[in-house]
């Protein structure tokens, strides 16, 4: 069975959500916007309305064609209001007991053939899932933010998430401008499975008084072939919101515990202090931070390949667009050959406690 999605609904007008309204209203997509506080939606319309003058203010769409995406979106604060979406994405914050609750009033309000998604960053969706009558309708659309100029959606296939469903939701993706990175259900999914890490161990470095926060970033940066190293991202996301993601990956292994800088500032959302001229490092201990950081990101790559999370094609696609990571882990496995990776690797690993990864082929 073909489903064809034409009118979308969205649980939650905060940062995703809005973002996720601007991105399909532009793309010929009726919206419904759907928040219990009129004031975050009021926000949302702001919000679009500013996006849409800025478009229109550097000629990259008419006036007529900015009033026509403003009045394809409807806001709503009643669940009712959603009734006749082809596709629903929940877009609120990571709380599981709350996503559980808003898919059970969905399913009482919704078509038998409404497709259901959440865009988790980092719950597992069996766990979200878990209650639903119809598992087989739901997946994940996991949005980089900001939803609306982020190129990259991982769609997660949740145990039950049946094909015509992944098919809907693909096409949905695609015609809305979107990378579509699929993967399965997993800690961190495809791209946050490395990427969190690999900000864990910057603070692992700065926790062992190796380098600051600032010379930790430009060796990121020179390495890695990226605009902001890691500490200027955690500041842009938020150390809370990157603490949560990184908690989450814990039931990976020892590997994938915070690092107590990061819990110190994460629970309280305290910035890092990143000076603007850092002093040089000696190259030997910039080259073994470099190395690290880079460790940090293969091993949770190897995992996920090993466990079939998804492609090498699929996570070098993310890290490419979601992340501008310049060196892409495919690179840093072509450079190293299996068994470069397989020693550097099991050093790494064995230093964490950590089970040292299976073979790369």
């Amino acid at each position: 069975m073909s489903i064809e999605i034409n009118r979308l609904g969205i649980v939650g007008a905060g940062t995703m959500g809005a973002g996720i309204m601007i991105n399909a209203a532009m793309s010929g997509m009726d919206v419904v916007l759907l928040d219990r506080d009129a004031d975050t939606l009021d926000r949302a319309r702001v919000k679009l309305s500013r996006y849409l003058d800025r478009q229109v203010a550097k000629d990259r769409i008419t006036k007529d064609a900015a009033a026509a995406a403003g009045a394809r979106v409807a806001t709503a604060t009643d669940m009712s209001a959603l009734a006749d979406c082809d596709l629903v994405i929940e877009a609120v914050f990571e709380n599981l007991p709350l996503k559980k609750a808003i898919f059970a009033d969905l399913e009482r309000v919704v078509r038998a053939d409404t497709i259901l998604a959440s865009n988790t960053s980092c719950l597992r969706l069996s766990d979200i899932a878990a209650d639903l009558t119809d598992a087989g309708r739901f997946c994940g659309m996991h949005y980089f933010s900001p939803a609306e100029i982020n190129p990259v959606v991982e769609l997660i296939q949740g145990p039950a998430t049946r094909d015509d469903c992944l098919r809907a939701a693909d096409a949905f993706l695609t015609r809305t401008g979107k990378t579509v990175i699929a993967c399965k259900d997993q800690n961190g999914f495809a791209l946050n499975r490395f990427f969190c890490p690999y900000t864990n161990e910057a603070v692992h470095v700065l926790d062992q008084g190796l380098a600051t926060t600032a010379q930790i970033d430009a060796i990121a940066r020179d390495r890695l072939g990226l605009a902001l190293g890691p500490f200027a991202v955690m500041n842009i996301i938020g150390t809370a919101t990157n603490l949560n993601a990184v908690r989450n990956l814990g039931a990976l292994g020892p590997f994938y515990e915070a690092a107590a800088g990061l819990i110190a500032h994460g629970t309280d959302n305290t910035p890092w202090q990143i000076d603007e001229d850092p002093a040089p490092l000696d190259p030997q201990t910039a080259d073994q931070i470099g190395e690290r950081l880079e460790n940090a990101i293969l091993l949770p790559v190897v995992e996920e390949l090993a466990e079939g999370t998804a492609t090498l094609d699929a996570i070098d696609t993310g890290a490419r667009m979601a992340f501008r990571l310049g060196l892409t882990p495919g690179d840093m496995l072509k450079r190293l050959g299996p068994e470069g990776v397989s020693k550097r690797l099991g050093d790494f690993a064995t230093a964490y406690g950590h089970p040292a990864p299976a073979p790369v082929v």
